[in-house]
């Protein structure tokens, strides 16, 4: 009883980690925290915060803000609970692409510098999310939390499947502590049950468990063609664009 008491409470201190890791919700600074294996909760983290934006949007539709003011809102507001983490390795992973030798790809990655590729990965990325959620008149609650949490899916994903390329960094903790399967399938079975609640709620959003995976993997897969595996920069690059895809697909259905 005690090992299972113990075992629950570690549960719950690592998903606090991971609420203070991904997000900039500030906690009581008392709260015991735990690290370890944070990146298994990301896809939670991603539920969440896509639902609170869906609160979010309800409430301003309330007061009768225009659609695209209200996606407007609600990026700014995606880009503050997050702190623009994924949002810099994603514009970090843009910047090393772009150089033509791949063996000088990780050190501009890792320079703090943003060069005119990343910029233009920003605009990319913040002008589909603009435009799908534009488009999106019905369900908005439903794709934000639907994207946001197979596009961190697609990220512990890529540290189950992929090596990591550095021997340091700050996505080098996530690849030594995930166990797969069972932390891969923890969020799966989460956004699995997403989507059949979607499914009784609204009639539709089945197909959205084979088109967030398949979204999720190949996006994955893609950087690691370009540089043989991932770092910190590309897992936040794997979220980015998963959303922005998501988000794209989810207005046009």
């Amino acid at each position: 009883m005690k090992g299972l008491i113990s075992q629950g409470l570690s549960c719950w201190r690592s998903l606090l980690g991971a609420v203070i890791f991904y997000t900039c919700i500030p906690l009581p600074s008392h709260w015991k925290l735990e690290f370890e294996r944070i990146a298994r909760w990301a896809p939670l983290i991603g539920v969440g915060i896509g639902g609170l934006l869906g609160v979010v949007d309800r409430g301003l539709a309330a007061v009768e803000m225009p659609l695209g003011m209200r996606s407007a809102v609600e990026i700014a507001l995606w880009v503050a609970l997050t702190g623009g983490l994924h949002l810099d390795g994603a514009m970090d992973a843009a910047d090393g692409l772009a150089v033509g030798d791949p063996q000088r790809r990780l050190a501009v990655m890792r320079d703090s510098h943003t060069g005119a590729f990343g910029a233009i990965a920003l605009v990319l990325l913040l002008l589909l999310k603009f435009a799908a959620l534009s488009e999106l008149h019905v369900d908005r609650g439903w794709g934000l939390a639907i994207a946001a949490g197979w596009g961190r899916w697609g990220q512990v994903a890529a540290i189950a499947l992929y090596p990591y390329l550095r021997t340091e960094g700050k996505g080098a903790f996530h690849k030594t502590a995930l166990k797969p399967p069972q932390d891969v399938l923890l969020g799966f079975f989460v956004l699995l049950g997403l989507s059949r609640w979607q499914f009784i709620v609204c009639g539709q959003g089945g197909e959205m468990v084979i088109v967030g995976s398949a979204i999720a993997l190949l996006v994955g897969f893609w950087f690691y063609r370009q540089l043989g595996g991932h770092t910190g920069d590309t897992y936040g690059a794997v979220v980015e664009w998963t959303e922005a895809f998501l988000l794209c697909i989810f207005a046009t259905l």
